[in-house]
């Protein structure tokens, strides 16, 4: 799978061949937290139909911005949770890094078709909050998943409730 992959070490004290890299990437996806570029001179490069995408944990402004998420932690700040409010519950394990790599793959695919030349920011617990019920006192995707044999729905392979929820959200969209 990352046969033929190339790398490029870089160095942030004096970064003028990673810009060259962002000046000529058609596409430029990053999930630093937001000062990290922008200390250091880099950022959208305004290039005609580039796209950047800027994935972080909390959004890139307000008090949050600079927050480090992770699948989890970002899942709960965005409410996709099960359960009670004493004892929440995950839906999935990380399930916000998937659901935020699906956004973002949609989101680049759309802004391509537009001709591109745009900043598109995502934030994983947006995302996973865009997912995720207020109302607990109903079932929820998580409490009617069936019990199986096997670990996967308790280690977050609930792929069945997943596509489920993405359908509807392309669905809604159209």
């Amino acid at each position: 799978m990352n046969s033929g992959k190339l790398s490029y070490a870089v160095d942030f004290d004096e970064p003028s061949g990673l810009r060259r890299l962002l000046d000529a990437a058609d596409v430029v996806i990053e999930s630093s937290r937001p000062a990290a570029l922008t200390n250091r001179g880099l950022g959208p490069t305004g290039r005609d139909g580039q796209v950047w995408l800027r994935i972080t944990g909390h959004g890139a402004d307000r008090e949050r911005a600079n927050w480090v998420a992770f699948g989890d932690d970002a899942a709960v700040a965005g409410g996709l949770i099960d359960g009670t409010a004493d004892e929440p519950v995950f839906c999935g394990d990380a399930i916000a890094d998937p659901l935020t790599g699906l956004h973002a793959a949609l989101e680049v695919t759309e802004s391509l078709r537009r001709g591109g030349g745009e900043l598109i920011e995502l934030s994983m617990a947006a995302v996973a909050a865009t997912y995720a019920t207020a109302d607990r006192t109903t079932e929820t995707a998580c409490s009617t998943t069936p019990a199986l044999p096997y670990p996967g729905p308790q280690l977050g392979a609930d792929n069945a409730v997943v596509e489920r929820l993405l359908a509807e959200r392309w669905l809604a969209s159209c």
